[in-house]
């Protein structure tokens, strides 16, 4: 209970402060079509206490309510799934059930309003921070989880806190993502397969039209008068791509770093192919600052960068003191047998270094 009173009330304290937190989402494909999604997790603060966590089938779960006194609804696991965690085992950010359908939260600052807290209909009420998990017990598809949008009402623990809006794929490669405005819920289908945060999708997807000039490849030169110019480097025509690292400028590089990577027969591959490219994603901590004595002593705010293969069900993920890439293969796990698992990331602040021996 104290680490969920210490996440609302960090959460709250970072919604007043827009380049605490980010999210970076993209979705690469096989020769065969098969959906690879990938993702970051964005802390400013301080680390995060980020753990996985194996749920069975059966699993009982309830959601918190901004009323402490009161419980909110409640569900059985139908689907076993893995997930990531931060702060507490009920607040998975990422993860995927034995049917291959993957849910992921990201941060929507000011631009989501969830439904009015009405503690006549608790039983139907769930956290904007357990969603993911309700998501992940309970459906096979898409198609399932929209059909039963009606059933729940989404409310944050605190108002002040920031929401979020959340992105959701099944195993045929379908994405569609899900926005609480102004109390109503839009779902838009995602066919690019990036995310990042505010504002909302339709928006990032217009703003792709600013950059119709980049293109792949260089720009090997160019007459202007009587001048003959060249380009300084190869990857010449993504000249003008947005550098800097707000949710709007990531959608843009994530969606032409996406758009342009090899397509590769190996699935495995894929997955490493992602975790290179949100490598371009690695926000360093300085910048999240204005001043430097602010800033906390972590190397990175990218805390988690996380992979998931759908057809395959394993989950890799990297962290923030250890970028060795580490897998759950769910077909390893019988989740009628397993035991109900939740363990931290990291034990270390502190990159593991081998030292080579010359002889």
């Amino acid at each position: 209970m104290k680490r969920i009173l210490f996440f609302v009330i960090f959460m709250t304290w970072a919604s007043l402060l827009p380049e605490a937190k980010a999210c970076t989402g993209i979705t690469l494909r096989t020769v065969s079509n098969q959906p690879i999604t990938a993702r970051t997790i964005e802390w400013a603060m301080e680390p995060l206490n980020m753990m996985y966590v194996v749920v069975p089938r059966g699993h009982k779960h309830k959601s918190l309510l901004p009323d402490s006194s009161a419980q909110g609804m409640r569900f059985n696991a139908k689907y076993g799934y893995v997930g990531i965690c931060v702060e507490d085992e009920q607040f998975v950010m990422e993860g995927i059930n034995e049917q291959g359908l993957n849910a992921g939260l990201f941060y929507f600052p000011q631009y989501g309003k969830y439904q009015t807290y009405d503690a006549s209909m608790k039983d139907m009420t769930i956290s904007d921070m357990q969603f993911v998990s309700w998501i992940l017990a309970s459906f096979a598809t898409i198609d399932e989880v929209l059909e039963n949008l009606d059933a729940v009402r989404i409310v944050g623990i605190d108002p002040r806190a920031s929401t979020v809006h959340w992105r959701i794929t099944d195993s045929s490669g379908r994405q569609v993502v899900l926005e609480v405005i102004d109390q109503k819920m839009h779902v838009y289908e995602n066919p690019l397969g990036v995310l990042t945060n505010s504002p909302s999708l339709p928006w990032h997807l217009t703003n792709l039209n600013n950059y119709v000039n980049l293109q792949s490849g260089s720009i090997n030169h160019r007459e202007v008068g009587k001048l003959d110019l060249h380009a300084f480097g190869g990857g010449s025509g993504m000249h003008g791509l947005p550098g800097d690292m707000t949710p709007p400028s990531r959608f843009i590089r994530a969606a032409f770093f996406q758009s342009t990577a090899p397509v590769l027969d190996d699935a495995e591959q894929t997955v490493l192919q992602a975790f290179h490219i949100l490598n371009n994603f690695d926000i360093p901590i300085g910048i999240q600052f204005t001043d430097p004595e602010l800033a906390p002593d972590m190397h990175s705010a990218t805390q988690i960068t996380i992979g998931v293969n759908l057809i395959d069900r394993c989950l890799y993920y990297r962290t923030l003191y250890n970028s060795t890439i580490r897998c759950i293969d769910m077909r390893t796990i019988n989740f009628d047998q397993v035991g109900y698992q939740a363990e931290f990331l990291e034990f270390s602040t502190m990159e593991p270094i081998e030292y080579i021996e010359v002889y």
